[in-house]
């Protein structure tokens, strides 16, 4: 008899909620290896007995056939030298050990549990929580690890025979699928409220919004508002009751034909789209539409037999979908996802006979600035005045999951927002630092951050936490992240802002606090997204951090590493005036701007009244205030100085969002440069002005630095030469489009030399991009390609945001090289 071995193979990564432990059970089987497999928190553990070719090829099998949503990290292989006698091969229970922890982020729903849901022989037909081995909830229904039944929010929901005898039968593909359940089992729809449960609900959900009204709706980490996305009348109706004017919605398209019906999709963006995270994907819209596109027959047929139960006609069917123009004014994008949860789909097709729109808005369920509703208390008390119904369901939200965001640059994902479907997987780094740490992110766009030794999870999207109410659900997510990844940290790190509401939360985890530059922390979180950990030249641009000067920073370059930073270059500082408001109110930067080059007031008054800015009185009082230092800080925002020029060009004076005035600018200048291009005139330079170096202008001095920064900026940028060049040009007539992208283009360039100049002080060729500004796909190309021309090798973000919702990240780094320093 052939001699047999037994091994003890231990698999770390997402290998827990993706039905690992089935598919080893399936390979041990087709191998004929005895042994066993179970969670250990960290890892799945695996024993395998058999023939020497038999056990390798099972690990093979383990290594290069995992189920589609794992993600295997790492494999470590051990042989037994007293093993016991297996006599099968069993999936054991599961046993908490401490280690290495992935927790799966949810997973939208997958094409064969769609297939069954529409299937009127298969018993889940219609079945709002449908779900497999492959598919579901994950997260968010998640109390503790190891990844079992009892220790999710589906615990309230024993299985029924038929449930039960698929959970352990490894043939099928629910096999140790922890949310299992079907209708007669499983959890249950029903409107707050009211006396409608299950179809009835969902029936009356679908007839209100077919008729125009507005129906809040629980999914899988939160509440939606929801509405008919081609209907006028509909989408102001919701801008009026959410006061939400002209921000952009989300949408949601019954299938990929559909968006294909609005928007540009290109493959990469629809492999992203179809795929098992599904986050909201900002689009090019379609300026012209055709009704003689090319259309996937497949889809077609099943668009048509939906309809047919609907009882609508196939030229009904096959009709193009229109956005209504409120859904994002003025935006040459939209933000646009396909159905992730089952009860989502059912909104759109359902056998009741209403015929529904193709696309619905699908905006966060929250009053502005407060976190996503979760439950029923905070759904009426929060959304009940905003809409019609209110469609629930009584499976229980642990932790919130905002939607996540993504823009794309160059065909490459460029995350805005990361929430639902991509936390909280780990970034890795190559240092090998050993300990413990959190981060309490920004005061805007919150996500904090844990770090275990060189791996770190970013939370979830929390919110902006100048709602008290988001304050709480960040204190809340901590303790369950702390609590899932079984974490007691050494550190905490936070902004260095003194009244943030974030720092406000640091100081009361009681633990040691490390403060970190805003800037700094930017360029560091993008650092660690590319795994570098030697000094680079960080290009920083964002609307407002606290500065070790105290004054507001924006515009930064900075010498960086995680051991500290040193301040080289800004943008032109100038006066901010009218605090928090002066972030809403671009006219007032610019009424700033303006008088900081002409230096006169009489002189400043006729040019903001050439431009139409403000009135002669606001003008007079802006630049008294600033004379005298009232309400005024010196600041160097880049975000600000956007706002500032959006408004001199006559593009916004005021935002009702942030951000709305500077992406109002990019898109003006980008729509310009595509004319232009459409004409042939490919050669569309500006104006070069020289950058400024510290012997031709002051700098303000810089009383108090924090030990891990330095203050030596050697030049300043010329942005003051930038904003008086367009005034003049703007004053002349010249088209707003035309100087938006002469401003861009101008920045772009002074960037440039800043980095050649640090380049020359330094040594250093590699550049770090982050900070809000740079979800600007404009500047970002400008000086992207700028720098590559010149030879720098440049790092950017793609699944961590620019933006402050990536900063936790940067902050935690610098807090593990903090730790291991003092180790």
């Amino acid at each position: 008899m052939e001699c047999e071995i037994t091994k003890m193979i231990r698999v770390y990564g997402i290998v827990q909620g993706v039905g690992f432990r089935p598919t080893v059970s399936r390979h041990a089987m087709a191998r004929g290896i005895r042994g066993s497999v179970s969670n250990k928190g960290p890892y799945v553990e695996i024993f395998a007995q058999g023939r020497q070719q038999d056990v390798d090829g099972f690990i093979g099998d383990i290594e290069n056939r995992p189920p589609k949503r794992a993600a295997i990290l790492k494999l470590l292989v051990e042989p037994v030298e007293e093993p016991e006698e297996f006599t099968q091969f069993d999936i054991i229970e599961s046993e908490k050990t401490k280690g290495e922890i992935f927790v799966s982020p949810d997973i939208a729903i997958c094409d064969e549990c769609k297939e069954e849901m529409f299937d009127p022989k298969n018993r889940r037909y219609l079945h709002p929580f449908i779900n497999c081995t492959c598919c579901g909830p994950r997260l968010t229904i998640l109390d503790s690890l190891p990844y079992d039944r009892e220790r999710t929010s589906m615990k309230e929901f024993p299985m029924c025979p038929s449930c039960a005898d698929e959970y352990h039968n490894p043939d099928t593909r629910r096999y140790d699928a922890q949310p299992v359940c079907c209708n007669d089992c499983g959890p249950e729809v029903y409107l707050i409220g009211r006396e409608e449960r299950g179809r009835e609900a969902i029936t009356y959900t679908r007839k209100t919004i077919a008729s125009g009204g507005i129906v809040a709706i629980k999914g899988i980490g939160g509440f939606h508002l929801c509405c008919n996305a081609t209907s006028e009348e509909a989408v102001q109706r919701l801008r009026k009751l959410k006061r939400r004017p002209v921000k952009p919605f989300a949408v949601m398209a019954q299938d990929l034909e559909t968006v294909k019906e609005v928007c540009q999709v290109s493959e990469e963006q629809e492999k992203i789209l179809t795929g098992h995270q599904k986050p909201i994907l900002l689009l090019d819209k379609l300026t012209e539409m055709s009704c003689g596109q090319k259309t996937d027959a497949k889809l077609i047929k099943y668009g048509k037999n939906i309809g047919k139960d609907q009882g609508r006609s196939e030229a009904e069917c096959g009709k193009p979908a229109e956005l209504c123009e409120s859904i994002a004014p003025g935006n040459p994008k939209v933000g646009v996802m396909l159905p992730y949860a089952p009860v989502q789909l059912l909104l759109f097709h359902y056998d009741d006979g209403i015929e529904m729109p193709k696309l619905l808005v699908m905006t966060s369920g929250n009053t502005s600035g407060a976190p996503i509703c979760r439950d029923d208390h905070e759904a009426v008390e929060e959304l009940s005045y905003l809409c019609d119904c209110i469609l629930s369901h009584d499976r229980k939200i642990r932790i919130r999951a905002d939607d996540s965001v993504m823009d794309f640059y160059k065909g490459e994902p460029y995350m805005i927002r990361r929430s639902r479907g991509y936390a909280p997987l780990p970034f890795m780094v190559s240092t090998p630092w050993k300990g413990q740490v959190i981060a309490a992110g920004g005061e805007l766009k919150n996500t904090f951050c844990i770090g275990v030794d060189n791996r770190f999870y970013p939370s979830p999207y929390v919110g902006d936490l100048e709602d008290l109410r988001t304050v709480k659900a960040l204190k809340e997510t901590i303790g369950r992240l702390e609590t899932l990844l079984e974490v007691q940290p050494e550190v905490v790190v936070c902004d260095l802002h003194p009244k943030y509401n974030s720092t406000v939360v640091a100081q009361e985890l009681g633990l040691p606090v490390l403060k970190v530059q805003h800037h700094y922390a930017h360029i560091l979180s993008c650092m660690a997204e590319n795994d570098c950990e030697e000094k680079v030249i960080g290009v920083s641009f964002d609307g407002t951090g606290y500065g070790t000067d105290g004054t507001i920073w924006g515009g930064e370059i900075l010498i960086a590493d995680y051991q500290g930073f040193t301040r080289i270059g800004s943008i032109e500082p100038f006066v901010q005036v009218g605090g928090d408001v002066s972030a809403k109110e671009g006219w007032r930067i610019a009424v700033s701007l303006i008088w900081q080059n002409t230096g006169n007031m009489e002189k400043t008054l006729d040019t903001v009244q050439k431009l139409g800015l403000c009135t002669e009185q606001e003008a007079k009082v802006l630049v008294t205030m600033a004379q005298r230092k009232l309400n005024a800080v010196t600041s160097t925002s880049a975000g600000r100085l956007f706002d500032g020029v959006s408004a001199i060009l006559g593009i916004r004076r005021a935002s009702t969002f942030e951000g709305e005035a500077s992406t109002a600018l990019e898109f003006a200048a980008e729509a310009w440069r595509a004319q232009e291009i459409q004409k042939k005139n490919v050669d569309i330079r500006v104006k070069s002005l020289k950058m400024w170096m510290t012997e031709k202008k002051d700098i303000p001095e810089n009383p108090g630095t924090s030990a891990s920064s330095t203050e030596e900026r050697k030049f300043v940028l010329n942005t003051g030469d930038i904003v008086a060049h367009l005034v003049q040009e703007k004053l002349a007539g010249e088209d707003s489009g035309k100087l938006a992208y002469e401003f861009h283009r101008a920045l772009a360039e002074q960037i440039l030399a800043a980095c050649e100049a640090a380049e020359q002080e330094t040594g250093i060729k590699k550049v770090a991009l982050s900070g809000g500004v740079f979800q600007n796909r404009l500047l970002l190309e400008l000086v992207d390609d700028g720098l590559a021309e010149r030879g720098f090798e440049v790092l950017k973000h793609s699944l961590i945001p620019p933006n402050d919702g990536g900063i936790a990240l940067g902050q935690a780094a610098y807090g593990m090289a903090y730790v291991n320093r003092r180790k």
